[in-house]
């Protein structure tokens, strides 16, 4: 065996995740492994049970993209028995996955990829007046005064003094890699506390909507809550939450949204990013970018309609975009040659969603060990391919295909960014290049948000209340064997799952999830997942005990391993609770 550089777990990421690196010449990265480390077993949970609760269940998939396996499982249901949605439900719908665009996409730069770029230490020599000129130089965030910054960084000296660093502990402070002034790193720290708080307010959109968060309600059929035009009862008690008060609520809320994506968020975007622009030269993983679309305007069964459109995208070639067929069976399969599964009809046979199998089969090492058995089976995700290609999900993929698609809006917004970082769009193939794209998506998605609530207050003022469609929600009516998928962008990417149904319960479930498609190891073919091919594009270790340039690259995907795993005993228990008091 080859000696690996052993990252295990990548930190600030949901889930368990192992990376193993061959170094070669001069610390440079020449194979790269992707594992991940615990097994998921949701299909199997889900099995015999009534169809319209599936979304509960899965929802529980992950609580970081808290609504995302919600929607997939009721349109998926719905999809399967004929269901239509009242165009209300579809614009609640198309404003509760908006906000976790943009609340994912803050959350991901600040608190879990903004410390690969931004050294938190070196921001106590920074001069907090100079940090004030540079935060005005290129924003207009009305809180960018000395007094601001001079605060933030009293607040960090009590941290480091009191021996108590907490969240910005273990990192690789004082690493060469880090480029950005002390200036910079002050305005970055000083914007990661205040997401913080910005984002308590965000996540109001979804408990007006959905009754809480994390895990809103979903309903098979449209939206779990009613609307009231009135705010008070005959009897002066308070209606539902979705009145006119309540929808004022949620103005007020997407207004701040946008304040913080146009005069923190993108700034600090641009600043950050032309510090680093060899960057926008390393990390490209395949080439290889897959959507499957939302946001529709009229439904899901109008492609026309929807915002993000679905295609594929192979070889950097942005001149073609590819249809998607998502019941064909010869599309999308998942593989098990390096997984710990096993499939009836073989480890190297791909399965559609519709026919997949889920049995476990673990063959790996016994832990502890010192590496993996890479040309044998080494994680419990499987490997996702579309036509037998290796696809790169996520932000990156959806906005190169609005690019290629020629939405104006995107096209304007790209070339504005590359021009300010005197780059080509070919830059965007890249590390940077993904954290460049959700950016620019969080401006696209944010500002479309006032148009789907101006549209609900309109049809809301014309007499439209209905958010259901009761129809076929007896179980009698079901035919007596239906499949359906239910699809949707999730903030990392293109997820999706399949239903099957007989004699009104569900008989096979699976869903491939956008961790799964990026982070899957490799395939009979010993084709790389994206995950492994990017660390193997121009990737060098100044320091292999501080694996920065990892992290970098593996954090610019946004892994959630959560939603590809999950951690049970062989009798299929939990292993472990947590209670924070």
């Amino acid at each position: 065996m080859n000696e690996r550089i052993v990252v295990d777990p990548i930190t600030r990421i949901e889930g368990h995740l192992r990376i193993e690196a061959e170094l070669g010449a001069g610390n440079t990265i020449a194979g790269a492994y992707s594992s991940g480390t615990m097994v998921r077993g949701i299909e199997l949970i889900l099995k015999g049970r009534d169809p319209r609760d599936a979304w509960a269940y899965a929802q529980r998939i992950c609580g970081v993209c808290t609504l995302v396996h919600g929607i997939a499982s009721v349109r998926a249901v719905e999809n399967a028995l004929g269901y239509t949605i009242p165009p209300n439900a579809q614009l609640i719908r198309n404003l509760m996955i908006a906000a976790q665009y943009v609340h994912d996409h803050v959350m991901h730069f600040y608190h879990l990829h903004a410390l690969d770029w931004v050294d938190v230490v070196s921001a106590l020599s920074a001069d907090p007046a100079a940090t004030s000129q540079l935060a005005q130089s290129i924003s207009s965030y009305p809180k960018s005064s000395p007094g601001y910054f001079a605060d933030t960084q009293t607040k960090l000296k009590a941290f480091v003094e009191g021996g108590q660093l907490g969240i910005f502990a273990n990192g690789f402070w004082g690493n060469p890699g880090y480029k950005l002034p002390p200036e910079a790193n002050l305005m970055a720290v000083a914007h990661y506390l205040e997401a913080l708080a910005w984002q308590r307010e965000v996540v109001q959109i979804h408990t007006i909507f959905g009754g809480k968060n994390p895990h809103p309600n979903f309903l098979v059929g449209g939206a779990p809550s009613p609307i009231s035009i009135d705010t008070l009862d005959a009897g002066g008690a308070q209606m539902t939450a979705v009145n006119m008060a309540g929808l004022g609520t949620i103005k007020s809320v997407i207004q701040r949204m946008r304040d913080f994506v146009d005069q923190v968020y993108l700034p600090d975007t641009l600043a950050i990013a032309s510090f680093y622009k060899d960057w926008f030269a390393r990390g490209e993983g395949v080439g290889n970018f897959l959507t499957y679309g939302d946001f529709p305007e009229t439904g899901m069964d109008d492609p026309s309609s929807w915002l993000i459109p679905a295609g594929a995208i192979l070889n950097r070639d942005l001149s073609t975009i590819h249809p998607v067929d998502m019941t064909a069976p010869e599309e999308i399969q998942e593989f098990v040659s390096h997984s710990w599964y096993y499939y009836s009809g073989g480890k190297d046979a791909g399965l559609h969603p519709y026919d997949g199998e889920t049995a476990l089969n673990y063959t790996g090492p016994q832990p502890p060990y010192e590496q993996l058995e890479v040309e044998q089976s080494y994680s419990w995700l499987k490997s996702p391919r579309w036509k037998g290609n290796v696809m790169e999900v996520g932000p990156l993929a959806r906005v190169l295909m609005l690019y290629a698609s020629g939405h104006e809006p995107t096209q304007a917004l790209a070339k504005q960014a590359l021009a300010k970082l005197d780059l080509p769009l070919t830059a965007m193939f890249s590390t940077m290049g993904r954290t460049a794209a959700r950016t620019l998506e969080s401006k696209i998605v944010v500002d479309q948000m006032q148009v789907w609530l101006d549209a609900l207050v309109v049809n809301i003022k014309a007499g439209d209340l209905t958010v259901h469609n009761p129809v076929k929600w007896e179980p009698s009516t079901w035919p007596k064997e239906a499949r359906g998928v239910g699809f949707m962008e999730a903030p990392r990417g293109a997820l999706a799952h399949w239903i099957v149904i007989k004699d009104t319960k569900i008989d096979n479930y699976q869903a491939v999830v956008p961790s799964t498609w990026n982070a899957g190891p490799r395939d009979a073919q010993g084709n790389p997942g994206p995950y492994e091919a990017a660390l193997m594009d121009r990737h060098t270790l100044h320091d292999p005990k501080q694996p920065l340039e990892i992290q970098r690259t593996i954090h610019s995907f946004d892994p959630c391993i959560a939603c590809a795993v999950h951690v049970v005993d062989p009798d299929g228990e939990e292993l472990m609770q947590i209670r924070v008091r």
